[in-house]
Order: structure tokens, then sequence, then C-alpha cells
């Protein structure tokens, strides 16, 4: 589904992607992790052509992005939640889902909604109400509702727990779950090392623009370097 390879970016002089090699197969539950300012949201958004790498290769389902804006990649079944969630706070819960949909000319709109209500029923109780009376967390499930509503084949979520509490998190963490298990394939970055474990398949661990571990989650859960650095242990 992604193939990156010896992926680079630089903010001018500074190189904050250093040759990241990653995949995501089709199906796949995969997190990111790493400390803050380890270089995971310049990766994501590299990914979604919102930044353009300096170097290395990027393939959605075989096809280079190299040419390609993030609008032509969404409409290709990418669709990024980004790290603050990005909700336009003065329309609606429904009409920032249906924004989601903006690019679809398909019948299956209406349908699709109920589904993300359905997924969601706090979403459906705010649905009159706008964006920006929402809670955080509230907030977070309608930015994974809005990008669901674009029918993603990869889902990119950036730091979907951060500002959140507890019980909400985990709230947020079972909604991305449901998600994989209907199908869709995720790339999750995360600075909660645990949680994102857990819930994925696969893991790579990034340092200063690097990746310096990767492989199945549980044996990352279980590394004692992982867990000395993430894990407070």
């Amino acid at each position: 589904m992604l193939e990156v390879r010896g992926l680079e970016v630089h903010y001018g002089g500074i190189a904050a992607v250093k040759g990241v090699d990653l995949d995501v197969r089709e199906g796949e539950l995969v997190c990111l992790i790493g400390a803050n300012g380890a270089g995971k949201t310049t990766t994501l958004k590299a990914i979604a052509a919102m930044l353009r790498p300096s170097k290395g290769e990027i393939r959605l389902g075989g096809v280079s992005t190299r040419a390609l804006a993030s609008y032509e990649l969404v409409r290709r079944g990418l669709a990024l939640v980004p790290e603050g969630r990005g909700i336009f706070g003065r329309l609606t819960v429904r009409e920032n889902l249906e924004m989601g949909a903006y690019h679809r000319n398909d019948g299956g709109v209406g349908q699709d909604l109920e589904k993300v209500f359905a997924l969601m029923p706090r979403l459906f109780e705010r649905r009159e109400q706008t964006g920006g009376t929402l809670s955080g967390g509230e907030q977070q499930m309608l930015a994974i509702g809005r990008a669901l509503m674009s029918r993603p084949k990869l889902l990119l979520l950036d730091e979907p727990s951060m500002g959140l509490a507890p019980l909400i998190v985990q709230k947020v963490f079972e909604t991305i779950q449901s998600v994989a298990r209907d199908g869709v394939t995720i790339l999750l970055v995360e600075q909660n090392a645990k949680l994102a474990l857990q819930l994925a398949g696969r893991g790579y661990v990034m340092e200063s623009g690097a990746i310096v571990l990767a492989g199945e989650a549980s044996a990352l859960l279980a590394d004692r370097r992982v867990r000395e650095a993430y894990l407070g242990e």
C-alpha cells in the first residue's frame, strides 16, 4: 500500500528526515513512534505531499507520488488526520463531515455519513453544533470521521491522543481499532508508545530524523531500549 525509500526532508539547511525507509502493507495498522521533534510529523506531511522531499521515493499502491499534489492523493485513497485536528470551527459537525467527501460524486455519501455516526454516536448527538464548540476528544473524533468520509484506502493519523484526558484517549484508540477492523490500512504516528504498540501489528521507532528500530509491535514493546526510552522503565 505504501513504500517509502530513502526519504529526506530539509527545512532550509536543517535535515528533519534522514533517509527513512518504511512500508505499510494493505490491511495493516503500523505505528511510527518517537519523541517530540524526531521527524514523525514531517514524514507524514511528506507522504501526504504537503512537503516536498529533498530526496527519496514514495509510492502509494505501487505508483510514485513524486508529481502528485495532496488533493490528487486524496482521490487515490490517502487521507491525513493532522496533528491539532484541523477541523472547520465555524461549520457544523455534519458540514465538517461532508467536507471530507467534497471530491466524491458517487451516491454513497449519505450512507457513509450514517456509518460515521454509528461508529461515533457522540458526533450524531452534536451534528448541528459548530465544530469549535466541541470538546478536544469530540474534535478528534470529528477529524477522524471527516477523513473516513473520503473512503480512504490508507489513513494517516498524526498524534491522535495529543492533549486528551486518558479516558478520552482510550475511546479514540477504540475508534481507531474499529476503523482498522473494517479494513482501512493505517499508519499511526503517536508519542504514547505503549498504546500505539499495543494497537499496531508492526512498528517503527524514529530518533533525530532516522528509523532506529523496526519490527513486530509486540517485540518492540518488549525491547529494553524502547521500554527505557519511551515507557519510563
